[in-house]
């Protein structure tokens, strides 16, 4: 993918913790929604590639925290993916405060594909993504 996808989103109440800042797990909300969103837009529908047999998964992530999000903060998440190898692929993924464009959150989510047997596969439809 060449270009940069971002959705915008607010932090709610709930998601603080509390110290009054958006608490860690929430994070992985907001990349997973980012992700979901962009699969969506190059026509890959999770519960439609599930019912063929095709089951994305998350193999690893990894998060580094910058400055905290707190109740109200509007931010950009983006994503940018890449080739890992011929079983993985990955999201290059940022959240950023829209306010003062500062970095929020970096991370890097590796994932692959399963088939219902729990073998790992990549069938063409998410090559092709890829």
């Amino acid at each position: 993918m060449d270009e940069l996808f971002e959705i915008e989103l607010k932090v709610r109440d709930y998601e603080c913790d509390m110290q009054g800042v958006v608490n860690n797990a929430n994070y992985q909300h907001y990349l997973e929604h980012a992700r979901h969103e962009y699969l969506q837009k190059i026509g890959l529908d999770f519960a439609t590639l599930t019912n063929q047999g095709i089951i994305l998964v998350v193999k690893r992530i990894e998060m580094d925290y910058h400055i905290p999000l707190k109740s109200g903060d509007t931010f950009n998440v983006s994503c940018s993916t890449e080739r890992i190898s011929p079983l993985r692929f990955g999201f290059n993924q940022s959240i950023r405060s829209i306010k003062d464009n500062k970095l929020i959150l970096s991370a890097k989510v590796i994932g692959t594909c399963i088939n219902r047997d729990g073998r790992p596969f990549l069938p063409p439809v998410i090559d092709r993504a890829f």
